[in-house]
């Protein structure tokens, strides 16, 4: 157990974080462009954050979440989701006093559910977030679609498309609760045990069961969009224009109601085809009353969460190849009793910004050069006696076995042309 990890973590390899690096660069840069700025939350946060934030009749705090006591017997929980606690850290730091919106995103964030580790889907995962304070309009909502799927078109992902949908408020969301409840009410015995928990706590999750008999159950289901006030429905039609404004393909689906219960108004999934069937890569929302309901302040927010896991495992699925780096520029061999010059001379090469490393673990030359070809450096330098004598250093490119020997002060110049 000692040298395993835990049941649905993973590690991510040297060998294999250029990955992550990479992705990580292009989510930075596509939220810069929009004017997020970034922000770093707890691992963990006090469990009735998530109690009162997410909703008490989700999967995600009745069933998921690493609750525990700490030594001062108080309750705390790992980071089911991350919306909740950006909402904590707006209020906390009066980040409302500033000039709004305020944009903030997080970035390889740690994210902790106890479900069924299967692909695509771990008990730590990490996500890209971003989370919108005081913008009202339907504009902030279309921006976020908008930034996710270029996103991720940018990054390759093909047969991409954005379901969007409408749950309302709290002015016409009751009226549908009772629609949908007597709707429900002949069928109800006949759904899941879950179904039937949430028939009277919150009847629209019952519309997002996954299960197949559920489904055809609910699939006449009243929707929604049939009884949306008239704010809700302008605020709908203002993101349904910027969308195709923008040459955005969506399309309404009425059955999209998330898995968190702070959702209010928009609701929305970016979707790929898989050989698989359909993958959600992205899902948000707009969450008006959360910032209420944590604190004090009646702020509109928006946001969405995308999981860095989910969008490697795509790129993989599509033969998408992110170019690997060179670990190194140059390889420094030499022959032992030349070692402290190896050793300054790989210090200069760093100093001017050049990748560059010696054999630390006394090897031969020749088991020096055979290590360096392993490494792909395309450089390898020599310092042997005869270079150590006259102050030289032999320089040689790996692909075409060309030599050439420079004073060692002037090694970092050659290096740099030659690269």
């Amino acid at each position: 157990m000692l040298t395993q990890a835990p049941r649905g973590t993973k590690d991510v390899l040297p060998a294999d974080s250029f990955r992550w690096q990479y992705l990580e660069a292009k989510m930075r840069s596509a939220a810069a462009l929009a004017g997020y700025r970034e922000v770093r939350t707890p691992v963990f946060e006090h469990t009735e954050l998530f109690l009162r934030g997410v909703g008490d009749t989700t999967d995600i705090v009745q069933k998921e979440m690493y609750t525990f006591k700490d030594k001062g017997d108080r309750s705390v929980t790992l980071k089911p989701e991350g919306t909740a606690g950006a909402v904590r850290c707006f209020l906390e730091h009066n980040l409302y006093a500033d000039a709004l919106p305020c944009k903030m995103y997080y970035l390889n964030a740690p994210i902790f559910r106890y479900e069924n580790p299967q692909s695509g889907r771990l008990r730590e995962h990490h996500q890209f977030g971003l989370e919108c304070f005081g913008a009202k309009e339907a504009t902030a909502d279309a921006e976020l679609i908008l930034l996710a799927y270029n996103l991720l078109k940018d990054l390759g992902i093909r047969n991409l498309s954005v379901e969007i949908n409408s749950i309302g408020c709290r002015n016409c969301r009751p009226e549908y609760h009772a629609r949908l409840k007597e709707f429900l009410g002949g069928r109800i015995g006949r759904m899941c045990e879950s179904c039937r928990e949430r028939f009277d706590r919150n009847p629209l999750r019952v519309i997002d069961c996954k299960e197949k008999a559920c489904q055809e159950l609910t699939k006449d289901a009243p929707s929604m969009l049939d009884l949306l006030c008239d704010e809700c429905r302008a605020h709908f039609e203002q993101l349904k224009q910027c969308l195709a404004a923008a040459g955005i393909p969506f399309r309404v689906n009425s059955r999209i109601v998330r898995g968190l219960d702070y959702y209010t108004k928009t609701v929305f999934e970016l979707v790929t085809e898989t050989k698989d069937g359909k993958l959600t890569v992205c899902g948000g929302g707009r969450y008006d009353n959360l910032v209420a309901q944590i604190g004090e302040q009646d702020i509109p927010a928006v946001g969405f969460g995308m999981g860095l896991e989910r969008v490697l495992m795509l790129l993989e699925a599509e033969g998408i190849e992110i170019s690997k780096p060179l670990q190194y520029d140059i390889f420094v061999t030499y022959m032992g009793e030349h070692r402290l010059q190896a050793f300054d001379l790989v210090r200069r090469l760093r100093q001017d910004g050049i990748r560059a490393d010696l054999d630390h673990c006394g090897r031969s030359l020749k088991a020096q050069f055979k290590y360096a070809n392993k490494t792909g450096a395309p450089l390898t330098a020599v310092i042997g006696d005869e270079e150590a004598a006259n102050g030289t250093v032999k320089i040689k490119s790996m692909a075409t076995g060309e030599e050439t020997t420079v004073p060692v002060d002037e090694a970092c110049g050659r290096v740099r042309t030659m690269i």
